[in-house]
């Protein structure tokens, strides 16, 4: 038999042994039981700090809470500046041990949700669900990442080379603040662990759709509405004809999406609009999906309806796809074992959400997406945490940092 083959039945072999459950570490679903309470009061504290993205006062507020709790457990804490104009300072959260394995955790603590939002509706609780702005995405995974390290130190569990814990302040944009410092820490790093929520009913998440979003302007000319409006060039007009270039891609489905997001035109009601602006977001599962999205807005941007107006398109640094691939299932492997060993099932799900895990994948190092809490209802008025999966999701990672730790997976080639 070739070698490759002997190899190839070895990993399936593997894969096939991390399915089965692994025995429950009783000690550690213990610990995690124990934290619950201070676990959910963190949580609360950092929802009831409004932190949308560019909030750079709510993101200093929230760094503040944190940085002393991650120092307290013997990690160093460096501040890092955004790469980006009014965005907060990212942290950086460092524990080194005796191991081997290089771990990357990530998490975000920007929100979709502007100012104000905390007082109209701050985090509150019912018997089965927690709620508030960013309770799941992604303030709930955050600090599940800050009580797993805890959970290890209080076990004096050190056999991993180094947990770096990066908390940064840009996700929901694409993470423009934070993409050199991302590929700095994925060089330096074995695996990836991205603390987004868990799909309902429970389910880790091990693809993802890449993200960027396209800006279609318009230039025209103003003029007076009522005395001469055809010396204007109405710009709005063009764009909604532009728009229909959109309309050549679905809204919703597995494969590529286009929706329009924002637009914009004119400055009052009595002038024809000069400027017009729409931005559409675009998923993609291939990125090169990416590209057959901009040619159809250039080509339609090509050929405009009114006489004298001009279209400019312009596409934002994007997230990649987090494609389905071997190493991530088998991360998803150990995941399960661990759950199954719980008494519980871990699903493999996928979605349209982008996550950092795309740039480690892309990087080669192997990620597994969705370890946070269970939530759903996302960039809404009804987003919520479900509390039973509070302790399960929690021993999880615990469980992850300290086999990775001990034997991280090689690099994706």
């Amino acid at each position: 038999m070739k070698q490759v083959g002997i190899a190839a039945l070895a990993a399936a072999a593997l894969a096939a042994g991390l399915a089965q459950a692994a025995p429950r570490d009783d000690a550690l679903w213990r610990a995690a039981q124990a934290v619950q309470a201070d676990q959910l009061a963190l949580l609360q504290q950092l929802v009831d700090i409004d932190s949308g993205t560019g909030d750079v006062d709510g993101g200093r507020k929230v760094a503040e809470v944190l940085t002393p709790r991650l120092t307290a457990l013997g990690m160093k804490v460096e501040t890092v500046p955004a790469e980006a104009p009014g965005l907060p300072d990212n942290l950086v959260a460092r524990l080194e041990g005796h191991g081997r394995g290089r771990i990357l955790m990530i998490g975000h603590i920007d929100t979709v949700f502007g100012p104000g939002t905390v007082a109209k509706r701050p985090y509150r609780m019912d018997a089965i669900r927690a709620y508030g702005p960013g309770v799941s995405d992604e303030k709930g995974g955050v600090v599940e990442g800050l009580q797993a390290i805890r959970l290890l130190r209080e076990r004096g569990f050190t056999d991993f080379k180094s947990i770096t814990f990066l908390i940064e302040t840009s996700e929901e944009r694409g993470s423009p603040g934070t993409r050199a410092l991302i590929s700095r820490l994925l060089a330096d790093s074995d695996v990836e662990l991205n603390l987004e929520p868990g799909d309902p009913p429970d389910a880790v998440t091990v693809w993802r759709k890449g993200s960027t979003t396209f800006h279609i302007a318009v230039k025209g000319r103003a003029a007076h509405a009522g005395v001469a409006p055809q010396d204007g060039r109405n710009a709005a007009v063009e764009l909604i004809h532009q728009l229909q270039a959109d309309d050549v891609f679905p809204k919703s489905g597995p494969g590529i999406t286009a929706n329009l997001t924002l637009m914009s035109a004119g400055t009052r009601a009595n002038i024809i609009p000069e400027n017009a602006e729409a931005q559409i977001n675009v998923r993609v599962r291939d990125k090169a999906d990416f590209d057959r999205v901009e040619q159809a807005f250039r080509a339609n941007a090509a050929t405009t309806q009114i006489p004298g107006t001009a279209v400019a398109v312009s596409r934002e640094n994007a997230y990649p796809p987090l494609p389905a691939n071997p190493a991530t299932e088998a991360l998803a492997d150990r995941a399960q074992a661990i759950y199954a060993g719980l008494g519980l099932t871990l699903a493999r799900e996928g979605n349209g959400g982008a996550s950092e895990s795309a740039l480690a994948a892309d990087a080669g190092v192997p990620a597994l997406d969705g370890l946070g809490p269970v939530g759903g209802g996302f960039h809404s008025d009804a987003e919520y945490l479900e509390l039973s999966s509070v302790t399960p999701r929690l021993d999880l990672l615990a469980n992850l940092l300290m086999e990775l730790g001990a034997a991280p997976p090689p690099r994706m080639k």
